[in-house]
Formats: structure tokens, C-alpha cells, sequence
């Protein structure tokens, strides 16, 4: 009787051990996949400073998203309060001027510092269309 016991209970074990190694398999599995689907795409272009400059400056908001895809963030130029007074003081005639659009792009990890190393953020200023400033930056 003692014998039927330990063979029972061995092959109980041996049940209950194979569950854990299967439920402990699928959670890897699940969390390789969800990694995987949530990871940046591998085939993402990078470029170095000089690159992205050359390629990117002067060149108009539909060049630069078929090229980069849809910025992170992007951000409006607001005219600060108050500010068509100190215009008025300094000469600029704001009736007469043509209206600017400024707007601020920003892509995250494309552009490269060093073969290792990549700044965590390009800033892409468009006026009227255009890029006509680029920074990138890591303090942000």
C-alpha cells in the first residue's frame, strides 16, 4: 500500500511540475511577444547630424514626414501678450506684414551623436511650411 502512495504522489508531482513549466513557458512567451509589438520598428532610420541636416533643412512639413513619419509632439508659435506693443516701439508695422505660421516638430532617438549614442530629442522649427531651424538635445 505504502508502495501505490509514493508512485501516486510521484506521478502527481510530476503533473503539477510539468503545469508550472508550461505556465512559466507561456508567460516568457506572452512577454517576449508584447515586447516585441511595443519595441520601436528595427528598420527605423537613424542619421548622423551632418545627414539629417543636408537631407532635412529648408524642406517642407510633406517631405519631412515621408521621409520621418508623424512627429512625437508638435507644438504651436504663440505671440506673447504685449508684444505689438514693443513691435510698434522697435518699428515693425504688424498692419502691413505678412502673416508667419511658426511651428515646432519633435522625433525622438533618430538622430546620432556618436556610433553609440543618440540624442533623445530633434527639434524641427518649421516657419511657413519650411524647416528652418534644427536642434537636437539630450537635457529634455
Amino acid at each position: 500500500m505504502q508502495f501505490n502512495i509514493n508512485v501516486t504522489m510521484k506521478k502527481t508531482m510530476n503533473k503539477s511540475i510539468q503545469k508550472i513549466g508550461l505556465a512559466i513557458t507561456a508567460a516568457i512567451l506572452l512577454t517576449v511577444a508584447f515586447t516585441e509589438a511595443n519595441a520601436a520598428p528595427l528598420n527605423k532610420k537613424s542619421y548622423t547630424e551632418d545627414q539629417f541636416l543636408s537631407a532635412f533643412s529648408g524642406k517642407s512639413k510633406k517631405i519631412i514626414t515621408e521621409k520621418l513619419g508623424a512627429p512625437v509632439k508638435k507644438e504651436l508659435s504663440v505671440k506673447p501678450e504685449g508684444a505689438s506693443g514693443y513691435l510698434g516701439k522697435v518699428g515693425a508695422d504688424e498692419k502691413n506684414s505678412k502673416r508667419v505660421t511658426v511651428e515646432m516638430w519633435y522625433y525622438k532617438n533618430i538622430v546620432n551623436y556618436d556610433p553609440k549614442h543618440t540624442y533623445k530629442e530633434t527639434e524641427i522649427t518649421f516657419v511657413n511650411d519650411r524647416a528652418m531651424n534644427i536642434a537636437f538635445f539630450n537635457n529634455r
